[in-house]
């Protein structure tokens, strides 16, 4: 036990957690927090927006493999957090957030920037808690980091009442913490396992489809030799994208509402379907009957909540991805000869796999077209640059048209959809990894929520690269208006855009913008040699459309190809 203030304790408690940055911002109640901080250990990085911060600790957590920290203040600032911290619980990012509180005695009397948190976050975090004693810091500092970052990771948030902070007690620093009642589940029933090996070993057709849970588990290497052995086509959700190599001869790339065509007409034909770490949501099914009728369902997860949520399985393996995998080979193994699968069915895996995704709009003289750009921006990065997205247009043609080829190299905000997540989170991956080139593929509507992070990338030396696909609208909602809606524009067309070379350079940046798929690469090639971040405009038609796209309440199947 050492007497210390609370201050004192929340820092060296950051510390015996290996903490090295933490994202935020300053406001009254953690002046006293802030203070202390400069005496700490680690590197504490300004935001110029909560979101942001929340965002930026988002991506450090995917980069790493570990958690991202960030704080705020009381009242907006903290409920100014919420967003990033519901982005990253849904996407199962460990996240732990600080916010200020007003003093105790002062809870509950609508004192100045005084918002019950606890209460706001309750459902889009995997466990919040507010601190009561000085001596109770540590310990919640611990029990914040154990549950962010085991299980199925999340977010958790702890408030902080500013007079914990400052109040003097006899502090000690757990070395474990034993929580009643979470008890998470790494090691896959022996039974489910073999049950689940049973089903795949006499599989004619078997599919995978393999999502952030495999990421999360690391479980990479497993997912390959199974699919292997197996001779089973892998296609990825959203959140599993890198997951699966892109240029493996098995996979299949994206399945869902903007999935590739193999992926979309495979995972329908499959007698076996194997979900890994995925959690099956409306924009991987599209239509659930039609989802794979005839198949029977493995699904493999850590989180037990999620299997039979949304489709029925036939049989559930809960567990961590990595071991539940390993455990299926080896019992598959046992069972049949590896590749021993059906002719016809390996014979249509190749006549899918040949066929090109469609493009069909035009080019148009003044534009490039989305498709293009992405594509040579793969061709122009090393491949173990990092990319982060946008939300919208942007995203999907990333999803569909940037091959991943490793798993932490690409990532975007998959269940919330939070338009503005990509940038900040790209400042966050720089943190985790300096030496690596960062890209975020952006569209001008998205970027321009966050853009006031560029202050941040250039006042704490992270340069990133921003792609902006430049359409003058919110691409997505325009493509629904065209397609679903008579062309019947509403609140989608961006007049009032900023010139974003202008823009850049008002920050310091680098600004530039191309007319040409040579012009394009050049800049991206001499973007990720500079000092600075780089933003690159990149001219594209307001009327294309991302395809194939299955419409709300079609099959996979039924995906449109062309308006």
């Amino acid at each position: 036990m050492v007497e210390m203030a609370g201050t004192k304790a929340f820092v060296k408690s950051l510390e015996l957690e290996g903490v090295k940055h933490v994202f935020g911002l300053p406001g009254g109640v953690v002046i006293p927090l802030c203070d202390e901080i400069l005496n700490g250990d680690f590197r504490f990085i300004l935001a110029r927006h909560e979101q942001g911060a929340a965002h930026m600790a988002d991506g450090y957590a995917r980069a790493t493999g570990g958690v991202g920290v960030c704080l705020a203040t009381s009242g907006p600032g903290a409920t100014n957090l919420v967003t990033g911290v519901a982005t990253a619980h849904i996407d199962s990012s460990a996240v732990v957030a600080f916010t200020g509180q007003v003093t105790r005695a002062t809870i509950g009397t609508d004192a100045f920037q005084e918002v019950d948190i606890i209460g706001c976050s309750a459902s889009v975090t995997k466990y919040n808690m507010q601190v009561r004693k000085a001596s109770e810091i540590p310990k919640a500092v611990k029990t914040a980091f154990q549950i962010a970052s085991t299980g199925r990771r999340g977010a958790v948030l702890v408030d902080l009442p500013k007079d914990v902070t400052t109040d003097v007690e006899e502090i000690s620093f757990p070395e474990t913490v034993k929580l009643r009642g979470y008890h998470p589940n790494y090691q896959p029933d022996p039974r489910e396992v073999e049950w689940a090996a049973t089903l795949l070993a006499k599989a004619q057709r078997p599919v995978v489809v393999a999502g952030g849970g495999v990421i999360n588990s690391g479980a990479t290497r497993e997912l390959v030799a199974l699919s292997e052995y197996l001779i089973a086509p892998t296609a990825t959700t959203l959140m599993g994208k890198g997951s699966f190599p892109a240029d493996h001869p098995l996979s299949l790339g994206l399945c869902g509402m903007h999935g590739t065509q193999a992926a979309n007409n495979l995972v329908p034909e499959a007698d076996v379907l194997l979900i890994v770490g995925a959690r099956l949501s409306d924009r991987t099914t599209g239509a659930v009957k039609s989802f794979a009728p005839n198949a029977k369902i493995i699904h493999l997860d850590i989180d037990k909540s999620e299997i039979d949520k949304n489709v029925e399985t036939v049989t559930r393996v809960v567990g961590d991805a990595a071991l539940g995998l390993r455990g299926l080979l080896y019992n598959v193994s046992k069972l049949r000869a590896s590749g021993d699968a059906g002719s016809q069915w390996s014979k249509k895996v190749a006549e899918f796999r040949c066929q090109v995704n469609p493009n069909p709009n035009g080019h148009k003289e003044g534009y490039l077209r989305a498709p293009d750009v992405i594509k040579a921006l793969r061709s122009a990065l090393p491949r173990e640059a990092i990319v982060t997205t946008e939300v919208g247009q942007c995203q999907m043609w990333a999803a569909l048209h940037y091959d991943a080829y490793d798993p932490r190299t690409f990532f975007t905000s998959g269940g919330l959809g939070t338009m503005g997540w990509g940038f900040p989170a790209a400042i966050g991956v720089k943190a985790a990894r300096p030496g690596v080139p960062v890209v975020d593929i952006a569209g001008d509507g998205s970027f321009g929520m966050t853009e006031n992070s560029m202050a941040t990338s250039i006042e704490e030396d992270l340069p990133v690269v921003v792609v902006v696909l430049n359409n003058h609208m919110l691409g997505m909602v325009a493509q629904w208006q065209r397609l679903f809606f008579d062309h019947r524009y509403s609140a989608v067309k961006l007049k009032g855009n900023p010139d974003m070379v202008k823009l850049a350079e008002a920050y310091g940046a680098e600004g530039v913008r191309v007319d040409t798929l040579e012009s394009f690469q050049a800049a991206v090639r001499r973007a990720i040699k500079s000092d600075v971040s780089t933003v690159i405009d990149v001219p594209i038609d307001p009327e294309e459309n991302v395809y194939p796209i299955v419409p709300p309440g079609a099959g996979l199947k039924d995906a449109l190809l062309e308006a």
